[in-house]
């Protein structure tokens, strides 16, 4: 049988307010900031006008924002909330009280790079900031697949084998402000497969007190910390589950914690994550069509982090190139620690920054990073792959 689907025309940030609107989320709180604010002010509209019955909470703060929802999350109810660069940074306090409270909602993070200077446009600094705190960290590369994961978000993180918080991440205007045809399931279909929340038994109830946040002893600690860690790793089994029941009900799947693309024969790799992959698929195809042996591998979960994905594919590859749009200072992007971490010195790994601060980079620049980067490994040349390679032709240093 066919998936019961209809298609609109949106923009991301409408889409993302479509999946919060089928997902039949109980509680919203937010607080404006460029460019998320589309998508709050479409909930906004929403919930004035009947067609989403939900408590939208108006607060002075993104901090207030996370510690609202928290508190729906906490009494039992669907909750949501969106933010953006700094925003998310003034969240940072809420997002491990809410996390080690092992109770599932979902954030939409429109990414957006931290001033200074001010810069609206997006890179990801803001979702990669956050990657150690524990949540489940998700990044679309257009905006059908944003509405995807927002929806899947909810099922993903209330499954009683996760219970935790989920980050759904699109890029600042290259997706949240551009529109494309997005096919979405009925109402009645999400209703069957996104059932009303079932509250955890620890959620607060008038009636029944009983203490949260006390001090407790040095092993305390450590051992709620493995419990998250737990709730992460089982993470990985849910993701690929939920990934496949939803092809059944919308017709799509992604693979799920990474995409392969063009891989299967590949000796080349080049790892991306958000919306450029497009352009660096373009790229992919325009050096297959020269016969350059080259693949992509596309992350769509930072966490948790796709390790066999990853290892799997280094099995059969020459080298791997990391096009990072975020950085650790110091150190190298943070994509490149991440797949540098896994791979662990069995094949090379180039890492090249770009893109910061919404910087153009195309399917041509893509094309040259990947060019010199096939050229320097048969070159013998990789000893300068040490150090990132910063990604910017027109700057004479």
């Amino acid at each position: 049988m066919e998936p019961r689907t209809v298609t609109k025309v949106l923009v991301g940030n409408h889409a993302v307010a479509e999946a919060i609107r089928l997902a039949r989320v109980q509680v919203v709180a937010a607080y404006p900031i460029t460019p998320q604010t589309v998508i709050v002010e479409r909930i906004a509209e929403m919930v004035e006008s009947g067609e989403l019955k939900a408590k939208y909470i108006r607060v002075e703060s993104e901090h207030s924002a996370l510690a609202a929802v928290y508190g729906a999350a906490a009494a039992g109810a669907r909750a949501f909330t969106a933010t953006s660069s700094h925003g998310l940074l003034y969240m940072y306090e809420m997002l491990w009280w809410l996390a080690q409270s092992h109770l599932p909602l979902v954030l939409a993070l429109v990414t957006r790079a931290i001033g200074p200077p001010w810069n609206i446009h997006t890179d990801h600094q803001d979702l990669l900031t956050v990657r150690d705190a524990p949540w489940i960290i998700a990044m679309a590369e257009n905006v059908q697949e944003a509405f995807d994961l927002t929806l899947q978000g909810f099922k993903i993180s209330e499954d009683k084998r996760v219970l935790l918080p989920f980050m759904v991440g699109l890029d600042g205007f290259v997706l949240s402000h551009t529109a494309e045809p997005v096919s979405m399931p009925t109402q009645e279909t999400v209703d069957a497969w996104l059932p009303p929340r079932e509250p955890e038994p620890w959620v607060l109830e008038p009636g029944k007190p009983f203490a949260v946040g006390n001090v407790g002893p040095d092993e305390v600690t450590m051992e709620l910390r493995w419990l998250l860690w737990r709730a992460v790793e089982r993470a990985r089994t849910v993701i690929r589950e939920v990934d496949r029941e939803y092809e059944k009900i919308a017709g799509r799947s992604y693979g799920g914690l990474v995409e392969r693309y063009r891989l299967s024969d590949a000796k080349y790799v080049v790892v991306t994550m958000g919306a450029w992959s497009g352009d660096a698929k373009e790229a992919v195809d325009r050096l297959r069509d020269e016969g350059v042996p080259v693949g992509l591998l596309r992350i769509r979960f930072v966490r948790p982090f796709p390790k066999e994905e990853v290892l799997e594919v280094a099995a059969g590859s020459r080298a791997i190139l990391v096009v990072d749009r975020a950085v650790s200072m110091g150190n190298a992007g943070v994509l490149g620690i991440e797949i540098s971490s896994v791979v662990r010195g069995r094949i090379p790994v180039k890492n090249v920054i770009a893109g910061l601060g919404g910087t153009d980079t195309g399917y041509e620049d893509f094309e040259d990073m990947i060019r010199r980067f096939v050229e320097e490994y048969e070159s013998g040349r990789t000893d300068k792959w040490l150090e990132p390679e910063w990604y910017m032709p027109w700057f004479k240093r």
